[in-house]
């Protein structure tokens, strides 16, 4: 994986992350390992979306917190796997797959998940579909040479922080008698904005083609 296809992350270059990474690679955890642990994570998340929306009272709380704690862990699985494969020289054949393969899963359990939490399905599928697009539209950029854009409004980090940060709030949407309205809303924030970041990746890379055609 060459520098060009990472993610930008200034967590990157933190000396925690690069402290845990050394660990795991000492300790012979593989990259693959923990990007399949990412999975797991968001399996998770999806769960406590999915079963915390239709709890009431403390449960609801809880399950929501644990949701935003797993959307977190996941973020950090896909953190510590490249730094784990690039840093710590422990990069496998097969890593191409698992660096991409547990994103999209992950993004479909999360938002799906969430969706059928706050009982409307059909509006966490269309998220889910949305974030699959950008991924989608920036490895269709890679298959046809131009550089890998982790463009956003609504890129991975940003779809997370958000999902995090309105769990988080919706734990204690009690105290205004609110019923699932700050999920609902992230989710419609996620499917306009990872609609918005497609076409601009498109745009960015159909540019790109035509501009070396060009030279």
């Amino acid at each position: 994986m060459g520098e060009g296809d990472r993610r930008p992350l200034a967590s990157r270059n933190t000396q925690w992350a690069r402290a845990l990474a050394g660990r795991m690679a000492a300790l012979s955890v593989t990259p693959n390992a923990i990007s399949q642990a990412s999975m797991v994570m968001a399996a998770l998340a999806g769960a406590a979306f999915w079963v915390g929306g239709e709890s009431s009272g403390g449960a609801r709380s809880l399950l929501l917190i644990a949701a935003a704690a797993f959307c977190q862990l996941r973020l950090l699985c896909n953190l510590l796997d490249g730094m784990v494969a690039v840093e710590g020289g422990k990069g496998e054949a097969d890593g191409p797959f698992w660096n991409e393969f547990p994103d999209r899963v992950a993004d479909v359990m999360i938002l799906a998940g969430l969706g059928c939490g706050i009982g409307m399905p059909a509006l966490g599928w269309a998220a889910a579909a949305f974030a699959l697009m950008t991924a989608y539209v920036r490895e269709l950029g890679r298959a046809n040479g131009a550089p890998s854009d982790f463009s956003g409004p609504m890129a991975k980090q940003h779809r997370m922080a958000l999902v995090t940060a309105a769990a988080l709030l919706s734990s204690v949407e009690f105290l205004w008698n609110g019923d699932g309205q700050i999920l609902m809303l992230a989710l419609w924030i996620i499917v306009i904005g990872a609609g918005l970041t497609a076409l601009r990746r498109a745009y960015r890379q159909i540019g790109w083609l035509r501009s070396n055609r060009a030279s």
